[in-house]
């Protein structure tokens, strides 16, 4: 008994196309173990001597996965747009030049209180900068 669908002898038959694997499902991240939580927060802290990117990407990307890399890297980003807002304050005052002060001024403040944060972000604690807009909650 021969199939009624089958092609006839010579019959060119179109190639059936591949079959796609199904794409794969995303995986939620695991969370963070307690050490490297602490570890991602205080390097929160340590990249805003280099600016608030740093502080922005470690909260984009770690802060669902770890309540003290949450906390710490907003406070960090906190602060780091506070000093973006100085510097700008400060450019614009070097037309009067008390700007130069203001923008040195910032720059050490930045990296002393970054770095004080760092530490004590490292040992486990908590550290909220003396002075910061709290843009992000």
């Amino acid at each position: 008994m021969t199939d009624p669908n089958a092609p006839a002898p010579g019959q060119n038959v179109p190639p059936t196309p591949p079959q796609q694997p199904a794409a794969p499902q995303p995986v939620a991240a695991a969370p963070l173990a307690p050490e490297q939580d602490v570890q991602w927060g205080s390097f929160a802290h340590l990249g805003g001597i280099l600016g608030f990117l740093p502080s922005l990407v470690i909260w984009l990307v770690f802060k669902d996965r770890g309540s003290f890399t949450n906390t710490e890297a907003k406070e960090a980003l906190n602060f780091q747009i506070t000093i973006l807002i100085a510097y700008v304050v400060g450019w614009i005052l070097t037309f009067i030049l008390i700007g130069v002060f203001v923008v040195w001024a910032a720059w050490i403040v930045s990296v002393v209180l970054s770095i004080i944060a760092f530490l004590r972000a490292k040992e486990g604690q908590h550290y909220r900068y003396p002075f910061a807009i709290r843009l992000i909650k």
